[in-house]
């Protein structure tokens, strides 16, 4: 189902229309809202942290923080939705977005229950099928993390 794509236009998304396109459940889906999408250019999403969250009772005991794994995940979800958004492939229920690499991940402050991470991934390159964009997480317009990843679209089975 490839459509055209106005790259000047800019969407949002809830988390019913997010799980039409990231195979990811609970507990691993990291993306709970898009407030902004222009195919090609960029997205910018969020995700909201709780202490119900199963990572917490084990990182740490007595002091809760995000692991930076999954700091890194929540972006990579973030710009595979923009991967799905932005054309250029046909997509069917079979296709996923893999996360292919990492280049210069920072962590500059920890996340914790009730900060609200905002989520900025920009399109760098599309080249042979694999992505590269540059992504950058947010707490209170602190830096939280940075950095480029890369991916690709798969058609599982």
């Amino acid at each position: 189902m490839a459509t055209d794509i106005d790259t000047n236009t800019s969407t949002a998304m809830d988390i019913t229309e997010i799980m039409k396109y990231l195979p990811h459940r609970y507990p691993f889906l990291l993306v709970d809202r898009v407030l902004e999408l222009v195919p090609s250019k960029h997205i910018v999403a969020i995700k909201n942290i709780t202490m119900n969250e199963p990572q917490f009772p084990g990182h740490f005991p007595n002091h809760p923080v995000m692991p930076g794994v999954l700091i890194i995940e929540a972006l990579a979800q973030t710009a595979g939705l923009l991967a799905f958004k932005s054309g250029g492939a046909e997509i069917t229920p079979n296709s996923v977005i893999y996360f292919v690499g990492i280049d210069g991940a920072r962590f500059k402050r920890p996340v914790v229950p009730g900060d609200q991470l905002r989520m900025e991934a920009s399109v760098l390159r599309l080249t042979r099928g694999i992505w590269k964009f540059a992504v950058k997480a947010t707490v209170d317009g602190k830096v939280a993390c940075e950095a480029e990843l890369m991916c690709t679209l798969k058609e599982l089975g």
